[in-house]
């Protein structure tokens, strides 16, 4: 039963030369299960920074390459690398309202993005338990930079890529527990998948065609810079 938890996919990557390199270059093989698992979520929330690939859809490895990712991206990296460190996962798909991502998406683009945002994370088994790793989206610069830029707000932000219990104080770092940091901006639930190719065969981000390929080649550039902007304190 466990093995389609630990399987290779054409989106879950992990044979590729790169990814594998990696893994033996940082030993995540030889440690504890806990350490391994905190080695290689902390690699993906900080190491690849939030930003806004091609597509949902992209393999491990085009994400690794990027070096960055949104809540679909750096959940599939999160899947391939536990799955090349034996630990089992699943990806777990929902629908966010595009609220969450204001800030972040300005001006026309906003105006113009869909309501409901495809939104995914990654459920790692760990005994006889099922965590739930949502609070690898943001990395801890970023996270940090945002949280300064609005200290003095009296209520929880809603905003910019975070929409959780406690934005002051979100719970993202794992110690057998889940982590969060957009979940309040969930309305909608597809359920449990045992990877994100079946996850993408059946939900996909409805734009178009031309507003995809506005995202591709604009809409997501601006986004980035964005957050880049806002890692840096501007």
């Amino acid at each position: 039963m466990m093995t389609k938890y630990l399987e290779t996919t054409p989106i879950l990557d992990f044979e590729n030369a790169q990814i594998q390199q990696l893994v033996n270059k940082r030993g995540w093989k030889n440690l504890s299960e806990k350490e391994k698992i905190n080695q290689v979520y902390t690699f993906v929330r900080d190491e690849i920074r939030f930003g806004y690939n091609t597509s949902d859809a992209i393999s491990a490895s085009q994400v690794l390459k990027d070096g960055y990712g949104q809540c679909n991206t750096k959940a599939t990296l999160l899947m391939a690398l536990m799955r090349a460190v034996g630990v089992p996962n699943r990806i777990h798909g929902f629908t966010i309202n595009k609220a969450l991502q204001e800030g972040a998406i300005t001006g026309i683009w906003y105006l113009i993005a869909p309501q409901n945002i495809l939104h995914s994370w990654v459920e790692i088994l760990v005994g006889d338990n099922w965590y739930f790793l949502e609070g690898v989206i943001l990395d801890k610069v970023y996270l940090n930079a945002l949280q300064t830029k609005f200290a003095d707000s009296e209520s929880n932000l809603c905003g910019y890529g975070a929409y959780t219990e406690d934005f002051k104080k979100p719970v993202v770092d794992w110690n057998y527990n889940h982590t969060f940091i957009q979940e309040k901006g969930i309305n909608q639930d597809f359920g449990l998948f045992d990877n994100p190719d079946s996850f993408y065969v059946k939900h996909q981000q409805n734009t178009g065609p031309l507003k995809n390929w506005l995202f591709k080649n604009f809409m997501r550039h601006t986004m980035n810079n964005n957050v880049n902007n806002i890692r840096k304190g501007k």
